[in-house]
């Protein structure tokens, strides 16, 4: 910045005049050349930039056989490969392929295994995020894979219909690990609660939408550096579609079920259609609402999914589309943390005839509201510089003890000034307040991811199952560079009058 010149006693006033014209050039010089170099290129619009070009790719199902004791087994192996985004061969990693994985489906009721094999240069491990596992099966820091070596977790699937995914989880190395491809689906069906209605023949109506932002080398390369002045890590500027760029949606019924998950780093995405039209969110994080809900847009955090229902008449297109959107930072913090980016996501292309679908129901499945009166306990949660209550992430360290059967409110503010959101493993929970207000539409389901806006304190109400066996289950950001940098905490479920670092496995 350009110091100004100070007028000295006896400078005459044409001199002084000059000096003070030189000192406004260069000011205005020094404002043109940060809004040319920082201010301008910190917002990102890929509107009307993208060519559709490729056929959005589908993940396979994963196969799977019953085991001798009827457990349904799914086999993933971690790998390194090269994958084409669309501009070439780039080095990446996924499960059983080069990039992402297959769709894990199991049915509610069932006894599950799932074998991981780390073929990996590194330690990984495989969490089940939104799934109510015991903690040994969890997929935490705490269940690493070496180098070479499987693991296997088993659990019994009890809980409703719902939209999954899963992830590593070594602590330091989750950001690297998501960014380079390993991440997939998970499908939970209830036969209880199948709604016919809605759109459910796998990758023809019912489609996963796997949303995450790139940014590549000039050679090609991913490049995962931190985004200037963000403080959230990574930020791209291209959007990848179940793993290519700029994908089109052949769609061939007069609905169509969208299974957004948001799975970047750090980006916010607040979704839309280009033509305004509405859409019928069914369901979020945690399985099905109890009625439709009539939205224009839906905003989702890094880790939050949403099932979208979306009507479309015979030779229609329309593009699915992120839109600037307030994340509580307010006008310059937004600008430098995606708030104001516009990216096109997903062209959706109707045939010139479509088949028939029904209107979704006015009525979805049952969802029993938890009320204050059923808590037993408020836990305070604050969320700031890479810490939660003060205190970075210690692997040897419980933060909470809830007692099995319990039902709590955790309270979460973020006191950081920058995004932040908040996940809670093994649990699904209903949001209470949002700064003291009622929930919206969006966050009225099960949820296991919530957006904290800053300074807006957020009542979560969650109730905290019995598993067999000890051990620790997590919270943080999922933001993955501050759950990397210690914005992370853990918890053990106890049995009453147990001891916790006993019921932990300490």
């Amino acid at each position: 910045m350009a110091e100004v010149a100070a007028v000295r006693p006896g400078m005459s006033s044409r001199r002084a005049v000059a000096y003070l014209a030189i000192t406004l050039t260069l000011l205005a010089a020094t404002a043109v050349a940060l809004d040319r170099w920082v201010w301008a290129p910190a917002m990102i619009s890929t509107a009307q930039r993208v060519d559709f070009a490729r056929r959005l790719p589908v993940p396979p199902l994963a196969p799977s056989h019953r085991d001798s004791r009827g457990r349904r087994v799914f086999d993933l192996r971690a790998q390194t490969g090269e994958h084409d985004f669309g501009s070439g061969p780039v080095r990446t990693e996924g499960y059983d392929g080069t990039y992402l994985g297959p769709t894990l489906r199991m049915t509610r009721g069932e006894q599950v295994v799932v074998h991981v094999r780390d073929d990996l240069p590194e330690a990984t491990s495989v969490h089940w995020h939104g799934m109510r596992v015991p903690a040994a099966a969890d997929g935490g820091p705490h269940q690493l894979i070496p180098p070479g070596r499987s693991w296997s977790a088993s659990w019994r699937v009890d809980q409703p219909a719902a939209t999954l995914w899963y992830h590593p989880h070594p602590h330091g190395a989750t950001a690297r690990q998501v960014y380079h491809g390993l991440a997939g689906l998970l499908i939970v069906d209830d036969p209880a609660t199948t709604i016919p209605q809605l759109p459910h023949e796998y990758g023809v109506d019912d489609l996963p939408v796997i949303v995450q932002d790139k940014r590549f080398t000039d050679d090609g390369r991913l490049d995962d550096t931190s985004a200037p002045l963000a403080g959230i890590g990574l930020l791209g500027d291209t959007v990848v579609v179940n793993g290519v760029t700029g994908p089109y949606l052949p769609v061939v019924t007069r609905r169509v079920r969208l299974r957004l998950l948001n799975a970047s780093n750090a980006r916010t995405y607040d979704f839309g259609f280009t033509d305004g039209r509405r859409f019928a969110l069914v369901g979020t994080d945690g399985g099905l609402l109890d009625a439709p809900a009539d939205l224009r847009r839906i905003m989702l955090s890094p880790g939050e999914r949403a099932e979208l229902v979306v009507g479309v008449d015979p030779g229609q297109t329309t593009v699915l589309r992120s839109y600037p959107h307030p994340l509580g930072t307010g006008r310059l913090g937004d600008r430098f943390v995606g708030g104001d980016d516009t990216l096109d996501i997903l062209q959706l292309r109707a045939a010139a005839i479509l088949r028939p679908s029904p209107e979704p129901p006015r009525t979805l499945a049952p969802l029993p509201r938890a009320t204050r009166a059923q808590a037993v306990r408020v836990r305070e949660f604050s969320l700031n510089n890479d810490a939660i209550n003060g205190q970075p992430m210690d692997m040897g360290r419980v933060d909470a003890a809830p007692v099995a059967g319990s039902t709590e409110i955790w309270r979460v503010v973020n006191d950081d000034g920058i995004p932040h959101n908040f996940h809670v493993h093994g649990v699904q929970f209903q949001v209470l307040t949002v700064s003291g207000a009622p929930p919206p539409p969006q966050l009225s389901g099960w949820k296991d991811t919530v957006y904290l806006p800053p300074d807006e304190p957020v009542e979560l109400i969650m109730s905290f199952p019995r598993h067999p066996g000890p051990g620790l289950y997590m919270f943080h950001c999922h933001l993955l560079y501050h759950e990397d940098s210690g914005m992370m905490g853990q918890y053990a479920v106890t049995d009453p009058g147990a001891d916790m670092n006993t019921q932990a496995g300490h």
